[in-house]
């Protein structure tokens, strides 16, 4: 099984199903395609028939998504348990991780990752101006507050025990950290701050973190 991902420091689409797997404790080899490079365009290809990261390889088929890949490793390692057990704890994880998915287009546009801004690592850069921002802040301050308040006593994750939405959210917390987006002026009262907190220690984004570092030499 081969997962191919863009640059550690940076590519959060390769961050989400990476994390996924190791949760499963799935054994795979990743297969990193620098990204901004002339010849990235033809390397991706030689892997992904949409031309992006994250792929998995896997028994002769290739899966091309990053949720198509969360919702392949649920069903092959149920033991995993990547969806909340409680139905409606589940529905409402679904409905989560599709949001991000699908959505906060003024997050990835205003806060964007790339060669000069690192989900990884201490480097910090100030807050930006982008008319849809405050909004999508205010959505994921109100999501996470209210999935945390519901569901806290399961544990420290968005629904208690680690699941599929936390792998999709932890980018966000990462770009929440570099460029220091005050979540109190969105409504927090410090739950959503503290879920972020809660994802960017979590010892395998820490093992990614550590991984994109060294492969930079910073």
């Amino acid at each position: 099984m081969e997962l191919v991902i863009g640059d550690k420091a940076y590519s959060t689409w390769s961050l989400r199903p990476w994390l996924v797997l190791k949760h499963c404790g799935a054994s795979f080899d990743e297969i990193v395609v620098p990204l901004n490079q002339p010849d990235t365009d033809r390397r991706l290809r030689e892997h992904s028939p949409s031309g992006l990261v994250p792929v998995l390889k896997v028994d002769g088929e290739v899966i091309w998504d990053s949720m198509a890949i969360a919702v392949w490793a649920a069903e092959r390692y149920p033991e995993a348990r990547l969806w909340p057990a409680d139905a409606h704890a589940r529905w409402l994880a679904r409905s989560a991780a599709c949001e991000m998915h699908g959505g906060f287009s003024a997050l990835r546009t205003a806060c964007s990752t790339g060669p000069d801004h690192w989900m990884v690592g201490p480097s910090r850069a100030p807050a930006p101006q982008h008319p849809g921002l405050d909004k999508d802040l205010r959505r994921i301050v109100e999501l996470w507050r209210g999935m945390r308040d519901r569901f806290r006593g399961g544990g420290p994750y968005l629904f208690g025990e680690w699941s599929v939405p936390d792998a999709f959210f932890t980018p966000v917390a990462a770009r929440i950290r570099h460029f220091q987006l005050d979540l109190a002026t969105h409504g927090d009262d410090g739950t959503a701050q503290a879920y972020a907190d809660t994802l960017l220690a979590h010892p395998d984004f820490l093992q990614w973190e550590a991984d994109a570092l060294a492969s930079t030499g910073a």
